[in-house]
């Protein structure tokens, strides 16, 4: 560790980095917002004034140090801004999901003990006052956007720019308690709380230092050759690690501008208005965008139609060796060349791609074909491999080395291991000091030589040196034959299709494999309406015959596609059932981060699965569901049990499947 502490060169803090930027960099944009249509910049050094000026504040409140503070709304520079002045004041930061329902937010608020929130407007502020009896420990909240609190009590409730106010009135009296404060972090001082998504059971706190956070962004942007000139777009949830890294971690140490849109809706405008130079996004992010363009396309004219497929299917060919610098013919260059300028150049302005010079995917697998799209059109997409546990990065693509069934070679700094079981384990200076208050979770997942368990199952390809993920470990199986059953690939195969938006797949212990699946509203919706077939509701469209039809021809596709490979060839879908439901973190269906929890579902939908596999045509089910006011209510359904064609399997493959 004495390495790693010489060469952040005494930066060994959050507050010490934003120091060094407002001094070295104070007339560069650190921060901007578009609101009401309009970008707001706030440089280094005017930000460093504002995270002062909120830490007083916090003082002048009474905040002590080791104090939790839970931070709940959208991407605003006012958030960011929260967790680092959380930190000058030695408090601890706990970014929560805006999205949480109360009870979810309780938990959370709850376990750290949280005295403090720092919030957005109303509706987080209902959401803490309807579980504040419960919460012993809490005293006071901050809002930024007063709009209807005006005849709320205020003893405990303040706006954030009032505390800002109140901290530079008390400047005088608190600098010298701030001053104080900032000296004492280094290296091993929490620097963020962050909670897992808790796809198994509840979430657990993940306690990350300043080691962890500098370290882990100092050796992924120097892999990257990322500097202050960089453009990111800040619209992940504030709760989960990646948006932690890329807008707090690496913007802090490279020094680069972090750029909050105005909404959710306005979300893409805003992607195309500054067209990021570094870009991460999950594969549901890519999935839409990609469901987008084809929605679109089918929507066009015959010719356009036709040109975009012809050059679609070049830049398939060449793109991605033309991308990587490799061995590409003069003719093939021109022709891409030329593609460039009618359909890939468009497209990638069109999706806010057009400036950006690494981009990465992660959270869970991306469907190999989808990946292959964007590499396609020029756009250096590259997957990495990460968990909250290890401050996100435990492996990265280098330039010129990308494939879509890997995730990589070891991050910069981290060492892997392949237990015996096919686990995957790493260690770094990245690697979270513990879970809080479980000890026993905090021993079971990282051993005394820091070495930790990932709960995935993966191995490293002996030619490239790369890591392949096989899947999650616990969801790594064996059908009644004895062969591997692995859900992930085959749902991540599924929702290539723009018209399948989510897959769930069973088969553990089984002799076939089934699966349930959620149809696209906007594609198939899109399709509907071209074709003139009028439907009421989800539920209604997705059990029109058609619509049926036409995931079964996907299912079929895949299934083919499966039959090819040897390893997984028995996992094809023999049965599948289109749900009458999107699957919902309200309902506990998914998690906040959207990863489908394979244990609920089993459980709610057990009639269904039962059917699946029982023979039936159909079955009548009732369901109960969560609206967006956090009322219960239940919806049923006769929902249809559509068989797929299924392809031999020639007698070695089995062999070599086993």
């Amino acid at each position: 560790m004495a390495k790693s502490s010489k060469a952040a060169e005494g930066l060994q803090s959050i507050p010490a980095l934003l120091h060094r930027n407002a001094t070295q960099l104070g007339t560069k944009p650190a921060y901007r917002e578009k609101e009401y249509g309009i970008w707001q910049s706030w440089t280094w050094a005017e930000t460093e004034k504002e995270i002062e000026a909120l830490a007083l504040g916090l003082l002048n409140l009474g905040i002590n140090e080791g104090d939790f503070i839970a931070i709940a709304g959208r991407n605003r520079p006012y958030f960011y801004w929260s967790m680092v002045a959380a930190q000058c004041v030695g408090a601890v930061p706990v970014p929560v999901y805006q999205d949480s329902a109360s009870e979810e937010m309780a938990y959370v608020l709850d376990h750290c003990g949280a005295r403090f929130a720092i919030v957005e407007d109303q509706e987080q502020v209902d959401k803490i006052i309807d579980i504040q009896e419960s919460l012993h420990q809490f005293e006071h909240m901050i809002y930024v956007d007063p709009r209807g609190l005006r005849k709320y009590d205020h003893h405990k409730l303040h706006e954030f720019s009032h505390v800002q106010e109140q901290g530079r009135a008390a400047r005088d009296e608190f600098s010298g308690d701030l001053a104080a404060r900032r000296a004492k972090l280094d290296y091993d001082s929490t620097c963020v709380m962050l909670y897992t998504s808790g796809t198994t059971g509840k979430p657990k706190g993940v306690v990350l230092s300043n080691r962890n956070i500098i370290e882990a962004s100092k050796s992924s942007s120097e892999f990257d050759k990322l500097t202050g000139a960089e453009e990111v777009l800040a619209y992940l949830p504030m709760a989960w690690v990646g948006d932690f890294i890329f807008s707090i971690g690496q913007a802090y140490w490279c020094g680069f501008c972090v750029n909050c849109p105005e909404s959710a809706d306005t979300m893409h405008v805003d992607l195309r208005e500054i067209g990021p130079t570094y870009y991460f996004a999950p594969p549901r992010v890519f999935e839409t965008q990609l469901t987008n363009v084809m929605i679109r396309m089918e929507d066009a004219g015959r010719f356009k139609r036709w040109l975009f497929e012809k050059f679609m299917d070049h830049a398939r060919k060449v793109g991605p060796a033309i991308l990587d610098g490799g061995s590409v013919s003069g003719w093939d260059r021109l022709k891409y060349k030329l593609g460039n300028l009618m359909i890939y150049g468009p497209l990638k302005d069109t999706l806010g791609f057009g400036r950006v010079r690494v981009g990465y995917t992660a959270g869970e697998a991306i469907g190999p074909e989808i990946f292959e799209f964007y590499r396609a059109l020029g756009i250096n997409l590259k997957q990495l491999y990460g968990q909250t546990e290890a401050s996100v990065f435990i492996t990265l693509q280098p330039d010129g080395e990308v494939r879509n069934d890997t995730v990589g070679i070891a991050a910069p700094g981290v060492e892997l291991r392949i237990a015996d079981s096919g686990e995957v384990f790493y260690r770094s200076a990245g690697v979270f000091e513990e879970y809080y208050k479980n000890p026993e979770s905090t021993a079971s997942t990282k051993d005394a030589e820091g070495w930790v368990a990932t709960g995935d199952a993966g191995f490293i390809d002996e030619s490239s040196g790369h890591l392949r993920i096989i899947d999650r470990a616990k969801d790594v199986g064996k059908m009644a034959s004895g062969q591997m059953f692995a859900p992930k690939y085959v749902e991540n195969k599924l929702k290539f299709y723009p018209n399948i938006l989510e897959a769930v797949v069973f088969g553990n212990q089984r002799d076939e494999c089934t699966a349930f699946i959620n149809i696209d509203l906007n594609a198939v919706g899109n399709w509907a309406e071209r074709n003139n077939i009028g439907y009421a509701s989800y539920q209604e469209l997705a059990g029109h015959q058609q619509v049926l039809e036409t995931i079964r021809s996907h299912v079929e596709e895949v299934n083919r596609s499966l039959a090819d490979d040897p390893m997984l060839a028995h996992c094809q879908v023999h049965r599948f059932i289109v749900l009458h439901k999107e699957l919902d973190a309200d309902d506990g269906e998914m998690t906040r981060t959207r990863k489908v929890r394979r244990g609920v579902i089993s459980e709610k939908f057990e009639d269904l699965l039962g059917a699946l596999y029982d023979g039936s045509d159909d079955i009548f089910t009732t369901t109960e569901v969560t609206y967006e006011d956090g009322r219960k209510g239940s919806i049923s359904a006769t929902l249809s049990i559509v068989s797929a064609k299924v392809e031999a399997v020639s007698a070695p493959d089995k062999v070599a499947a086993e």
